[in-house]
């Protein structure tokens, strides 16, 4: 993993006569930070003198996000407008802290198609160095590390991935095949439906861009698996499989060394994976919709088979704790509902310094109250530093 190393300005205080999730369990009690760390846990509803009173409100570990797409909708709001990107980073910043993710790993395509009506260009490595400048000039309020999508339907993976190194803080390489017909679009009229509202294509146009798509994979995929596969260990990056849907492509994503699954579009896959012993990563939205919009599996199925185990946002970083608040809910577990959007997706990518209540790890907390069934968020601090 990159280094785990963020500087904003910390604060010492105590959070007091709170709900707090620990490991395992939910008890009433105060902790004390300070320099950054928590430095001191107690049960019971005690307020100390000077404390901050939760009033019996919820205080858990700050939320880790492992995908999210959030930082390109930020830098392209609308298709064809190229949004100022400095400005676009920190607002990204701003809103995921304002939803109490405290530690985010931004997803970035890497692997374009420059030719043709539905091309797109390369764009992360420029936006990961305006990033990490930013990361070094202390501008932002919470911790981001890299994680790179790599498109193997693509023209310029190899060349794309050969630009970053082991000082990108690239925590998170996942292996993207968006073959019509498999994966996330067996179902070719979704994708239809969806690449002809995105990119405006007619039936001729979109007819084109299948092919072209299924000429890719033919030519490129299998080596550029192969590319992804070794550039994620020269980075020290964690390798992720994406849309597995049959036994057999778990069974080939774990031969590549898979840490963890994103988004099984069938129950076969999360089973698979979980034989396999490979983390499933689900997305928020599908939880709180009950549904994929892609017409995949639904993360409450797996949820009640015992196959969902990390929670990420996707596309809507608000969805994080409101489903980790209904998976709370429907496994009867403060606890358990809320590990699956911080320890465990800190275990997940080998951050041991965060995603728990406990004495020495980092101050990432949130305060929320629940109001009619939803988390209100009331205070975000990140490394001891509120930063929401």
């Amino acid at each position: 993993m990159p280094a785990q190393c963020d500087l904003p300005m910390t604060q010492d205080f105590i959070l007091a006569n709170a709900s707090l999730v620990l490991p395992g369990e939910s008890v009433t009690g105060s902790l004390v930070v300070k320099d950054g760390m928590i430095r001191d846990i107690a049960t019971g509803s005690n307020v100390p003198t000077g404390a901050i009173d939760c009033g019996g409100d919820i205080v858990a570990p700050g939320l880790i996000e492992l995908h999210t797409d959030n930082l390109e909708r930020h830098i392209q709001p609308r298709p064809k407008v190229d949004w100022p990107h400095n400005a676009a980073i920190l607002a990204h910043d701003a809103e995921l802290a304002s939803t109490g993710i405290t530690t985010v790993f931004d997803a970035m395509r890497v692997g374009s198609i420059p030719s043709g009506k539905g091309r797109y260009l390369k764009y992360a490595r420029e936006l990961a160095s305006e990033l990490l400048a930013l990361r070094a000039d202390d501008a932002l309020k919470i911790s981001h590390f890299l994680h790179l999508r790599a498109e193997v339907c693509s023209e310029t993976l190899v060349e794309e991935m050969e630009e970053f190194g082991p000082e990108d803080r690239v925590g998170i390489v996942s292996l993207m095949d968006h073959t019509p017909g498999q994966r996330q679009f067996r179902d070719i009229s979704k994708l239809e439906a969806y690449v002809k509202g995105k990119l405006s294509l007619s039936d001729a146009e979109f007819t084109n861009h299948v092919a072209q798509l299924k000429a890719l994979r033919e030519t490129h995929g299998d080596h550029h698996e192969t590319e992804a596969v070794a550039a994620a260990k020269r980075y020290g990056a964690v390798l992720a499989s994406h849309d597995d849907t049959t036994e057999a492509q778990v069974k080939v994503s774990a031969g590549h060394g898979i840490s963890m699954a994103e988004f099984p579009t069938t129950l076969e896959a999360a089973k698979a994976c979980h034989a396999q012993d490979i983390p499933v990563i689900m997305g928020a939205p599908n939880l709180i919709r009950g549904g994929s919009h892609s017409g995949n599996v639904a993360a409450h199925e797996l949820a009640e088979a015992g196959y969902l185990d990390i929670l990420s946002s996707d596309y809507v970083p608000a969805a994080l704790l409101l489903a980790a608040v209904r998976l709370s809910e429907q496994w009867g577990d403060w606890a358990k509902g809320l590990a699956t959007v911080t320890c465990n997706p800190a275990r997940a990518v080998g951050l041991d310094d965060r995603g728990e209540i406990a004495i020495g790890k980092r101050a990432d907390l949130i305060h929320f109250a629940m109001l009619g069934g939803a988390p209100a968020l009331r205070s975000v601090w990140s490394k001891g530093a509120r930063v929401a």
